[in-house]
C-alpha cells in the first residue's frame, strides 16, 4: 500500500542560500512516519499502552536536487527491509519538489524499543502488520538477525 503526504513548506525550513536546509528534509520524513502510524490507527496512546516505541539506528540523506523557498514538497514511505518478526526495519523516503522531481532520498534503519526494559523487542502484531502491508522498494530484502 502506497503512502505519501504533500507538505506546505515553512519559511523556517530554508537557509541563507534560499534552499531547504538539510535538517528540514529529515524533519519532514519524521513527520511522515508519525502520520503513517496514525493512518494505520497507531497513536501515541498505543505506544504508551504497549510500552513500545520506534527508535532509529541510522538515518542517511542523499541530496539530488534543490528545493527552493516557497516550493511545496511530497514525501513518501517505502520499506527496504524487514526482519521476520518485524523487530528491525529499513525505510526509504523519497522527497519530491513541487514539480514532482525527485530531490532527496532518505534511508532510515530502525527497530522497536521496549519502553520499560529499555531493550530492543519484537513489536505487537498490530505494529508488525503496518510494515508488512506497506509498499516495498524493488530492492526489498529480509533483514537477518544474528542469533
Amino acid at each position: 500500500m502506497s503512502f505519501s503526504v504533500e507538505f506546505k513548506t515553512r519559511w523556517a525550513d530554508f537557509d541563507a542560500n534560499i534552499h531547504m536546509r538539510h535538517t528540514a528534509y529529515n524533519d519532514y520524513a519524521a513527520e511522515l512516519r508519525l502520520r503513517f502510524f496514525k493512518e494505520h490507527n497507531i497513536t501515541i496512546q498505543d505506544f504508551t499502552k504497549e510500552n513500545v516505541g520506534p527508535i532509529l539506528f541510522e538515518e542517511n540523506t542523499k541530496f539530488l536536487r534543490e528545493i527552493h523557498m516557497g516550493e511545496d514538497i511530497t514525501v513518501n514511505l517505502k520499506v527496504i527491509g524487514l526482519s521476520s518478526k518485524g523487530e528491525r526495519w529499513k525505510i526509504q523516503h523519497e522527497v519530491f519538489n513541487q514539480a514532482g522531481k525527485l530531490s532527496a532520498i532518505i534511508t532510515v534503519y530502525g527497530a522497536w524499543l521496549d519502553l520499560v526494559q529499555r531493550k530492543l523487542t519484537v513489536p505487537p502484531a498490530k505494529f508488525q502488520q503496518i510494515f508488512n502491508d506497506a509498499e516495498k522498494t524493488d530492492e526489498f530484502k529480509e533483514i537477518f538477525l544474528k542469533a
